[in-house]
């Protein structure tokens, strides 16, 4: 198992979120908050938690995942949502199969903790593009936003989308490169009172992401 573990954590706006998130995570794991314009004090409250701060200031989610991954000099690299809807001493269990080689790629198929935590809206975005995921051959129930890889080979890939395509976009590169991808159940909770989803909290948001996401269907092959 590698001694450390970088966890990439795109950042809008959590403040009320950071301090718990950060505080559960397990020893080994560094937290790189990549802040994509907060005006909330987001990046104040992570470094004061113990986290290396860096700032993207092109908005887009993948944007700051990407912006992550450059600073990060990990062989594993895990990216998790900072709003406090995962819970970090959920990771291990993801980095396991890529430390140990039996996966290339591990992603989190959520699991809500209870009724109402997933809008149906979201829930139903997220069902037909997996769908359209496993008719192209990948073996996936869901997009979450919690993975682990290995950095050089992430970069490798060539993810090009810097909006909320880039899950999307990655998965078909992995696939078509021929990584072995394993899904892992993942509890999903409520996010931390003050946060908000920039895709499921809103029906808009939920559009937006579909959106982008198909451009990546369209384009990427």
């Amino acid at each position: 198992m590698p001694t450390q573990i970088d966890v990439v954590l795109p950042c809008l706006d959590e403040a009320a979120a950071l301090p718990g998130v950060l505080a559960a995570f397990p020893p080994g794991y560094r937290a790189i908050v990549v802040d994509n314009g907060s005006r909330d004090g987001s990046p104040e409250v992570a470094a004061r938690h113990g986290a290396l701060v860096v700032h993207e200031p092109r908005r887009g989610y993948g944007a700051a995942v990407h912006t992550g991954l450059e600073a990060a000099d990990a062989e594993l690299v895990a990216v998790l949502d900072a709003d406090g809807s995962f819970d970090p001493t959920e990771l291990p269990a993801l980095v396991a199969p890529v430390a140990g080689g039996a996966a290339d790629l591990t992603v989190g198929r959520r699991r809500p903790v209870r009724a109402g935590v997933w809008p149906w809206h979201a829930r139903a975005g997220t069902a037909l593009v997996a769908a359209l995921l496993r008719h192209r051959g990948v073996p996936l129930r869901d997009l979450s936003p919690i993975r682990v890889a290995r950095r050089d080979a992430l970069l490798a890939l060539g993810v090009a989308d810097r909006a909320f395509g880039y899950p999307l976009e990655l998965l078909i590169r992995a696939a078509a490169a021929g990584w072995r991808i394993r899904e892992l159940d993942v509890r999903y909770a409520p996010r931390t009172a003050g946060t908000r989803s920039k895709v499921s909290g809103s029906v808009r948001g939920t559009l937006r992401a579909t959106r982008d996401f198909a451009g990546v269907l369209r384009s990427v092959r």
